[in-house]
């Protein structure tokens, strides 16, 4: 059995039966570089050489956790909660319930697909805006695996389809490594390529609206780490210009190419809240360690899925892989399409990493898409799809990770059940389907 796929299946395995996502991505390393007829030495050397791919990222997580919590103090989220129960309504008429669950699903999605590209801050968000909210999900018996459905669908498809913010940089990984692979393609041909498939993702969510359109009654549980706070307009102006100079600063250092976007503008956040009074000295390290705890698990997960891909590569079976689909495709482009795209989604599952699956399956796809007499576009759309399948559905991606971190703040949402395995269903399936299709027509 091909390494790669077995590793792939141990760990979804694991999850399935809810070992931790960390302990499931190491046992599924094992499992592929045994299977490949590496020794544990070889193995070791190459997971931990991994784990430096996702430091940053990991740090950037706890940096912007921090901020988060801190935010809290300013009262901001309990600002935030008042004015939903305001929309929400103390008197409860059907009616009313039902265009507020409409306005707040609808707000939630706004915010999501603006944290890819006009405000391009990504999951930090989750933890400032959703863990307050649970309390009014509850009263509005929103079940809350749409909730995870609608952030899923915030995070991913924009990247796919708009070049800015992280689409940029979505779109330039795509266009550079298949340039390097031998096909030269403009920027402007890759929102073309990928409308298709992007309007699968948005299928999956209107099919999302159908089946989690129920009432889901939680209980009513005390939110770790979300306090009231005592807020007026002075602190949430405070907070108000934390956000934009941490926002400010995270676009002027992508504007200029510079790493660690995340990690400084959360830093610069920080230091508002401090030199404005909106965050006490006495109570800062408490409040930030406690920021950086609650998004420590998605930085282990990053570190370890690192360590994964890594392995993975290590035993050359991505590549054995490919080789092997293409026995079996012979010159049949519909079959060739169909098996891109599910190479795309086994790897992308198990590293967790969209952006980081475009590297490793380009330098494969675009010959066998050559020779095989696909048109530029339609490679695009292949390659491009084969990268987004899988980020949604995967236990170790952060499309997934960053949902449960807000929806479980309680205890009561579980990541494999309510964020994976529903997002894998709602959004991989269509964009198999979508992908195929833009393959075939483009």
């Amino acid at each position: 059995m091909n390494a790669v796929i077995l590793a792939v299946v141990v760990l979804l395995l694991l999850s399935l039966f809810r070992v931790n996502v960390v302990f499931s991505l190491i046992i599924g390393a094992l499992a592929g570089g045994f299977a490949s007829g590496l020794d544990i030495k070889t193995i070791g050397e190459a997971f931990t050489a991994g784990l430096g791919g996702n430091a940053a990222v990991a740090l950037s997580y706890a940096s912007l956790g921090a901020f988060a919590v801190a935010l809290t103090k300013t009262g901001l989220p309990d600002a935030m909660v008042q004015l939903a129960i305001k929309l929400v309504g103390r008197e409860g008429e059907t009616n009313r319930k039902t265009l507020s669950k409409v306005m707040i699903l609808f707000i939630i999605l706004l915010v999501s697909i603006s944290s890819q590209n006009l405000v391009p801050v990504h999951i930090a968000f989750i933890p400032v805006l959703i863990p307050p909210l649970l309390k009014i999900f509850n009263q509005l018996e929103i079940d809350r695996r749409l909730v995870a459905a609608v952030i899923t669908f915030g995070l991913i498809t924009p990247y796919m389809y708009v070049q800015a913010g992280f689409g940029a940089i979505f779109h330039g990984i795509l266009r550079d490594n298949m340039k390097q692979a031998g096909l030269s393609i403009k920027l402007t041909d890759i929102p073309q390529a990928m409308m298709i498939p992007s309007l699968g993702m948005a299928v999956g969510l209107v099919i999302a609206f159908i089946l989690y359109r129920k009432k889901r009654q939680y209980e009513a549980k005390d939110i770790a780490g979300v306090e009231t706070a005592v807020y007026s307009r002075r602190t949430l102006a405070f907070a108000g210009a934390a956000i934009v100079v941490s926002l400010g600063v995270q676009l002027y250092l992508s504007k200029m190419e510079i790493d660690g976007g995340m990690i400084f503008g959360a830093l610069a956040g920080i230091a508002v809240l401090y030199v404005t009074g909106a965050m006490k000295w006495k109570e800062a390290d408490q409040v930030l360690t406690k920021g950086m705890q609650m998004m420590a698990f998605i930085g282990f997960v990053m570190l370890a899925a690192a360590g994964f891909a890594s392995v993975m590569k290590e035993t050359g079976h991505i590549e054995t892989m490919v080789k092997s689909a293409s026995g079996m495709i012979g010159s049949n482009q519909s079959l060739a399409a169909l098996l891109m795209l599910i190479v795309g989604l086994l790897v992308t599952m198990g590293i967790g990493s969209s952006f980081s699956t475009i590297p490793i399956i380009t330098a494969l796809f675009v010959p066998l898409c050559l020779n095989l007499g696909f048109s530029p576009l339609a490679t695009i759309a292949i390659i491009g799809t084969a990268g987004a399948l899988g980020d949604a559905g995967s236990p170790v991606s952060d499309s997934t990770l960053g949902p449960t971190s807000g929806l479980n703040a309680d205890g009561q949402h579980d990541h494999i059940w309510d964020t994976v395995v529903p997002t894998f269903v709602l959004y991989n399936i269509p964009l198999i389907l979508f992908g195929w299709i833009a393959a075939m027509v483009l």
